[in-house]
């Protein structure tokens, strides 16, 4: 399989995040304070939070490229809430990137309504 240089490639970041005990409110609510800015950033194209029953976050992000996903990080947003982050979690946060192997789909078309 061959891409251009210019070729965009969607890229995946997703992980499980542990609050310390007594921290799991707090934790949340700094996951969910992220989910609807970040959906507005340029490249965004997934979003999202989950609670497990084991009591950890999960995060799944998916981005149109590492160009997009890299601008998304170097947000005041994103610099926040990660200079916040460790003093709320019990473990390392388990985090995995990668690179998309199957075709993202497109955008669905808008129909236009037809006159008659």
């Amino acid at each position: 399989m061959t891409t251009s240089a210019n070729a965009q490639v969607p890229v995946s970041l997703y992980g499980f995040l542990t609050p310390k005990p007594g921290h799991h409110d707090t934790l949340g609510r700094l996951l969910r304070d992220l989910v609807e800015p970040s959906r507005t950033h340029a490249g965004s194209l997934e979003y999202h939070l989950h609670t497990q029953d084991d009591g950890r976050f999960f995060l799944y992000e998916v981005w149109r490229s590492q160009a997009d996903l890299d601008r998304h990080n170097a947000t005041p947003l994103l610099r926040a809430f990660l200079t916040a982050l460790p003093q709320h979690l019990a473990a390392p946060v388990e985090g995995y990137t990668g690179t998309m192997l199957s075709p993202y789909p497109s955008p669905a078309v808008p129909q236009t309504p037809v006159s008659r």
